[in-house]
């Protein structure tokens, strides 16, 4: 660590006017007050009441049913982005350039077509795989990444298909992504792409101007219930960093500066989903208890102490307790006795949207950004968030390759308003970058990295959109062996 207390990990990638920087490292200056004779008065840090409104009321789920098929989904998404990518392919292209529906196709007629792309890929996993041990198939062995040379983009209206050929580069495409497409279909039957054009930004409501430095500190993968002792230390540091418990005065109203706390999913560790309890006979598994019931124990003995002092936001992952497929409902309040009885504790969907202080927040628990890294050549979390905003769409995979609820009427999915602040959990780094809009939208991307591994949060300025990674970092298995000293 660092004299600040913090850890040596205050870099960002930001760019921007220095002049204006007030990052979180300079508001937590140290004072050197930590000696004091007995007795003396310390001051009290009050944290000031920020304005909050949750938007995530398109996450809710309300009366359930499964008897729909997806097809609606994707109908629904279609008809939804066709308005808006028909207007940017006349910016983009020209309104002399004709849009056509598939049907309305002619060969060699110079034009545009609005639909969904469908990845056709040999190696995708398929339904052969969960049957295989019945009919004695030999199982398709894991993959880190599913795509290969001959996989080909199909585009889809509601009534047809087509192949794609040309300039597109096949392996940074995914199922489900809305696009416009210019050029022109050839005799063989397939379309020839000259260009291609993205939805690009959603409208953007203007920030409200602050007078004072307040960040949201955003945290995700803290994996609770696995092995890594060192990753509970971290964790304790954390809180007693956001709690105030941590430094001296200088310190401390720092801390203060600290307005909500935004915990991204994958509260638990993949260690505490035992699949094997399913399988087993239930005289085998009488007196077991489930690992993760210490761990949502352990969970909220944790947020009780965040949620005392600043308003807290937890929202699901993958491997918490709540269903499967996105959009997540929020973790049931009775897992918490300790920390309920707090308003300051709110439990939310994932996807989340809210608004802090005028500054509009979306971000996922990493689902839809892992999912896009296995069906395409991106491997990188920061571009992928950046490709989902300018399909204006937040899961394109899912339904196809990532679970999710078939929703009837609408795509919940899709961006109609855009965020200043846009992120997403779970990631194996930190990364940031700010971005542009071609209307004057200024959008800040945070993958937020997997606390259990990394020991990294990250703080956002809500005044200047800047963002900084908090490390708390533990001994080394190098020190530790240097200190494991035999008498």
């Amino acid at each position: 660590m660092d004299e600040s207390g913090f850890g040596g990990c205050q870099e960002t990638r930001l760019a921007g006017d220095p002049k204006r920087r007030a990052m979180f490292s300079d508001v937590a200056e140290p004072k050197e007050t930590l000696l004091a004779p007995p007795g003396t008065a310390r001051p009290v840090f009050s944290r000031d009441e920020r304005s909050y409104r949750g938007c995530g009321e398109r996450f809710g789920l309300g009366e359930r049913s499964f008897q729909r098929q997806y097809a609606h989904m994707y109908a629904a998404r279609l008809m939804q982005m066709r308005g808006v990518l028909r207007e940017r392919a006349g910016q983009q292209w020209g309104t002399e350039v004709p849009v056509r529906k598939l049907c309305d196709l002619q060969t060699g007629e110079h034009c545009a077509i609005i639909g969904t792309l469908f990845k056709q890929m040999e190696l995708q996993p398929s339904i052969l795989k969960e049957i295989s041990e019945e009919h004695n198939l030999l199982p398709q062995p894991p993959r880190v990444k599913y795509i290969s040379q001959s996989d080909e983009l199909i585009l889809e209206d509601e009534l047809q298909r087509i192949k794609l050929e040309g300039k597109m580069e096949t392996s940074k495409f995914v199922t489900g992504s809305v696009i416009a497409i210019l050029g022109a279909e050839k005799n063989d039957g397939k379309f020839t792409v000259e260009d291609y054009c993205l939805a690009d930004l959603p409208p953007q409501t203007p920030r409200e101007p602050l007078n004072t430095d307040r960040f949201v500190l955003l945290a995700s993968g803290l994996g609770l219930g696995g092995s890594g002792a060192d990753s509970m230390l971290g964790l304790q540091l954390l809180i007693d960093m956001v709690t105030g418990h941590l430094g001296d005065l200088g310190e401390q109203s720092g801390a203060a500066s600290i307005s909500r706390v935004l915990l991204a999913g994958n509260l638990l560790s993949q260690s505490t989903q035992d699949k094997d309890s399913t399988t087993k006979a239930k005289y085998l598994t009488k007196k077991t208890q489930a690992g993760s019931v210490e761990a949502i124990r352990l969970l909220d003995e944790l947020l009780v102490q965040l949620v005392a002092s600043v308003p807290v936001d937890v929202m699901p992952g993958e491997y918490d307790p709540t269903n499967y497929t996105l959009p997540q409902q929020p973790l049931h309040r009775c897992m918490f006795p300790l920390s309920v009885p707090y308003p300051t504790l709110q439990l939310v969907t994932n996807p989340y949207q809210a608004t802090v202080d005028g500054v509009r927040f979306l971000g996922t628990s990493g689902q839809n950004v892992s999912d896009i890294v296995k069906y395409s050549s991106m491997d990188d979390h920061l571009e992928i968030l950046e490709s989902t905003l300018r399909l204006r769409h937040l899961a394109p995979t899912a339904p196809d390759t990532l679970g999710c609820y078939p929703f009837y009427q609408q795509d919940p999915f899709i961006m109609t308003d855009c965020p200043h602040v846009y992120f997403s959990g779970n990631a194996p780094a930190y990364q940031s970058k700010r971005i542009t809009g071609p209307e004057g939208q200024d959008v800040l991307l945070v993958t937020v990295p997997e606390f259990s591994s990394t020991q990294t949060a990250c703080l956002v300025n809500l005044r200047t959109l800047e963002c900084e990674p908090v490390c708390f970092s533990s001994f080394s298995a190098q020190d530790e062996d240097e200190m494991n000293v035999s008498h």
